[in-house]
C-alpha cells in the first residue's frame, strides 16, 4: 500500500459552539468559514486538486471520556476549474493540552503535537474528477493560529 501526497486543505473556523454535555459526550460545533486547497508539488495534472472551501459546512465534534474527539466534518469544496466536490471527515483527534488551548485560544499547533488523523470521503459529479469518488483518502491534521485547521492529504494507492 502506498501514500501518495496529493496536497494540503487549509480551512479558517469560527471559535466553537459547545452544546453541552449529552448522553455521549459533549457535542461542539464549530463552523467552518472559508479556506483553499493546493495541490501537491509533483503531483500529476489529475490529482492536483486546486480551489477553495465553501461557507456552510462544519464540524458536529463530539468530545469523549476517553479524551479523544470524534470528528463528523462535512464540507464543500470548489476547484479551480468550477467543479464542486463535497466532503465528509470522520476522524480522531488526540484531545491533549496543546489541543484544548487551540480549542480555547486560538493557538496552532504542529502535526506531531496530537493525533489528528481523518479518512475523508469525496464525491463529485464533475466527470475529470471522477476519480475522487473511488478512492480511499488518509489526512493528519493540525490547527493554525486564529482557529483554523490544515490537513495533509493523501491518496491511498
Amino acid at each position: 500500500m502506498d501514500l501518495t501526497l496529493i496536497g494540503t486543505v487549509t480551512a479558517n473556523l469560527k471559535p466553537p459552539i459547545m452544546i453541552g454535555p449529552g448522553p455521549y459526550g459533549v457535542r461542539m460545533f464549530v463552523e467552518i468559514l472559508d479556506g483553499v486547497l493546493e495541490g501537491a508539488p509533483g503531483v500529476s495534472a489529475v490529482e492536483a486538486i486546486t480551489g477553495k472551501v465553501l461557507s456552510g459546512g462544519g464540524d458536529w465534534a463530539l468530545i469523549g471520556a476517553d479524551g479523544y474527539v470524534r470528528l463528523d466534518v462535512r464540507v464543500q469544496f470548489q476547484t479551480s476549474d468550477g467543479a464542486a466536490i463535497y466532503a465528509s471527515f470522520p476522524g480522531l483527534i488526540e484531545m491533549n493540552d496543546k489541543v484544548q488551548r487551540a480549542f480555547t485560544e486560538g493557538t496552532g499547533t504542529d502535526f506531531d503535537d496530537q493525533y489528528f488523523r481523518v479518512t475523508p470521503q469525496l464525491e463529485t459529479g464533475d466527470s475529470a474528477l471522477s476519480w475522487v469518488n473511488h478512492t480511499a483518502f488518509l489526512g493528519e491534521g493540525r490547527f493554525i493560529d486564529g482557529f483554523g485547521l490544515q490537513y495533509n492529504m493523501y491518496r491511498v494507492g
